[in-house]
């Protein structure tokens, strides 16, 4: 329950915010959604299950409601707060916007900070034998470049070591005092497996000084794919026990792709089989230096599961090289319909599962012996150093190996969704190789197991978490029900948009799928653009959108700024000063303009979509959902493609209106939305705009 004095506090924290800020305006829908985080987090609702989803669009004030709502009951409680977001931009508004206004305003005394993952962070060690700064130790240094390094490497790696210990440099790879290239990167890069607290340079080392100032943080910011590695592991490993964490989930629609990309595996046969040499070499050079019996056996036995791995990735290539028929298709690529695999590559994943799993426990082993040594006094830190970095390495590769196995090993279950399964013919290295997948498709179960059974609270926020005015397609996805105890809530939103905004459906002939498609927008799109200053034309193509680019410029002479032509910051940049200037200007994007694209005021008063946003299941996830779908007697176009497509079109009509005094006209130029019977469907999970329909 609420406490008087977290009621109290909460209250105290508002008003101090609220007189700070010039006219600032109190809404109804964020004194509402503070009150409704505080209660589920405190357990007013459900004890057991303190979770809740909420749809709050712009200009609903969500960040500093979730602030004033989780932060004081986490004080009171004892637990820390987690806001979890999927953008670098929410997390700098957070860090260096939001988060100090209630610090410094709300009367309440915490601290916050950013976490970043391991691989953020420099490893001094890593960095001080790759720049020859760890004295006389060059066989070390030898070791750790995978290849013979460019002079002009060692002297950037040089000014990095020397940028660091004058205090001009942090260690964090975002603040790196000079440009460096992601293999170089790779190789000084913190990672789990050699970075160790038993070795005295590694105590101090930029990744642990982190970890050790996130211990007194009462707020951690995070983005999603670093909580779902800490979940992955169990929770409380990188970040504190979920126990003890109130998770605030913000631009929460990303979380059921993050989760399924984080847990999918791949490998390439062939280049993996040459890393296993590399591997073997490492091994037995490991186990010479710790001289013991148990050692060259732990390496000779790892040498028999090397060998049978070889022999398995050969044996899949094998397969590969006698089909060659499966792969003639475009992309080519390979799925196992139904996740079903052929009864020879079901013996070979077992085979591999088995091997790989046994050859992580050997490789294991020794470094912990390793480990050992080091602590007896037995081989001294710096000889250590490059052991560790290089078996750290291998454990890492060896790890993905096993997890992609496992996961291809695995039956089918009775019941719930199959993995998906398929294999890719590539090019790598100037040669042809086969990278074999798996992913789950569904996910929910794992977000039950990992995050909403264990955790202290959860809030889960978005502007676009509903489809077709319901939760249920996002419930599904995250694997929450509606009978479990979760709070839903859709807030209102404080727009009128009546007032500010018509919905204008111009009568089309044709539809996208028609050949005559494109020579309609580039007659239509012109038309739309009389008397504007300020648009933004949407796509779903960007083939479609460089064609009518390129005609309107040819024959209207049209001012088109065209994504992909430049960075999208220099776009929007100059844009902004061409409206500034009092030009027109005209901006074309494709889907990632339809979201955290923010043209507020006279930036943007002219939208204009030209089909809606219906992703074809390309991607072999989404081809094995569909499928998995129609197997259970389903429709995948109905319960997937429309609900995306409904959530998709509420994004990309939210460019126009960022602010209460923002105005304009969004024009859609697919007539599917007149005569589809989902089409109506689609118009009514839309703001309230005024509508302009021609049909």
């Amino acid at each position: 329950m609420l406490s008087d004095k977290t009621k109290k506090m909460t209250r105290q924290a508002y008003n101090g915010i609220a007189e700070a800020i010039p006219n600032f305006v109190r809404r109804k829908e964020q004194n509402f959604l503070i009150a409704e985080i505080a209660k589920t987090l405190a357990g007013e609702y459900e004890k057991s299950r303190r979770i809740m989803v909420v749809q709050a669009g712009t200009g609903t004030g969500k960040s500093l409601a979730y602030c004033l709502g989780a932060i004081p009951q986490a004080l009171a409680s004892g637990n820390k707060v987690c806001i979890a977001t999927a953008t670098v931009a929410l997390q700098e508004q957070l860090m260096h916007k939001d988060l100090p206004l209630v610090q410094r305003h709300s009367g309440m005394t915490f601290k916050f900070g950013l976490a970043k993952g391991r691989q953020r962070y420099v490893c001094l060690s890593k960095l001080e034998l790759l720049a020859g700064e760890a004295g006389d130790n060059e066989q070390g240094q030898q070791a750790l470049w995978e290849s013979k390094p460019a002079s002009a490497d060692i002297a950037l790696l040089k000014r990095l070591h020397q940028a660091y210990h004058t205090g001009k440099w942090n260690g964090e790879v975002d603040s790196v005092p000079e440009p460096v290239a992601d293999y170089l990167w790779q190789q000084i890069g913190s990672d789990k497996h050699s970075c160790n607290k038993q070795l005295a340079a590694h105590r101090d080392c930029p990744f642990h000084k982190s970890r050790d100032d996130m211990d007194s943080w009462d707020v951690l910011i995070v983005n999603h794919s670093l909580l779902l590695a800490d979940l992955e592991l169990g929770g409380g490993k990188i970040l504190p026990d979920p126990d003890s964490m109130y998770y605030i989930i913000d631009e929460a629609h990303h979380l059921p792709q993050v989760t399924r990309d984080f847990s999918a595996a791949s490998a390439n046969m062939k280049s993996t089989a040459d890393w296993l040499g590399k591997l073997e070499k490492s091994a037995h050079k490991l186990a010479r230096e710790l001289r013991s019996d148990r050692a060259t056996n732990q390496a000779t036995e790892l040498t028999s599961d090397i060998e049978a791995i070889g022999d398995g990735l050969g044996q899949v290539v094998d397969f590969c090289e006698a089909n060659p028929a499966i792969f003639d298709n475009p992309e080519l690529r390979h799925r196992f319909e139904g996740g079903e695999l052929p009864p020879v590559l079901i013996t070979l994943a077992d085979n591999l599962k088995l091997a790989t799993n046994q050859a992580l426990k050997r490789l294991t082993k020794l470094q912990q012996q390793l480990m050992e040594s080091v602590k007896d006094g037995e081989i001294k830190g710096w000889q250590a150093e490059p052991l560790v970095a290089d078996i750290g390495f291998h454990l890492q590769r060896l790890e993905g190996l096993s997890q992609l196995w496992l996961m291809m090993a695995r039956e089918t279950p009775s019941s719930g969704a199959p993995l998906a399964r398929w294999i890719e013919r590539v090019e790598y290295q100037q040669r042809a190789d086969y990278l074999v997948c798996t992913s789950p498709i569904e996910i929910g179960f794992m977000l039950e197991e990992m995050l909403w059974s264990k955790a202290a609270g959860v809030a889960l926020l978005s502007a676009t978490l509903m489809a077709l005015g319901s939760f249920d397609h996002y419930r599904h996805q995250v694997g929450l029900r509606n009978n479990d105890g979760t709070r839903y809530t859709a807030l209102p939103s404080p727009f009128d948009y009546q007032q500010s905004a018509t919905l204008f459906l111009p009568k089309v002939s044709v539809e996208p799928s028609d050949d005559r498609f494109g020579d309609m927008l580039i007659k239509t799109i012109p038309e739309l653009l009389e008397e504007q200053t300020a648009s933004l034309v949407l796509f779903t193509s960007y083939r479609q959108m460089e064609a009518v680019a390129d005609t309107l410029r040819m024959h209207k002479k049209l001012p088109i700024l065209v994504q992909g032509e430049k960075a999208r910051s220099e776009l929007i940049a100059e844009h902004r000063q061409r409206v500034d200037d009092g030009k027109v200007s005209i901006l074309f994007g494709t889907s990632s303009f339809s979201e955290g694209l923010d043209l507020p005021g006279e930036y943007l008063t002219n939208l204009i979509i030209t089909r809606l946003p219906f992703a074809v299941p390309t991607s072999p996830v989404e081809q094995a959902h569909a499928e998995y779908i129609k197997s259970k007697g389903g429709n995948p176009f109905l319960q997937l493609a429309v609900p995306d497509a409904a959530k998709k079109l509420v994004q990309s009509c939210g460019r126009l209106l960022r602010n209460e005094t923002d105005y304009g006209r969004i024009s859609i130029l697919d007539r599917r939305l007149v005569t589809k019977r989902y089409g109506s469907s689609l118009l009514d999970s839309l703001p309230p705009y005024r509508r302009h329909i021609e049909y």
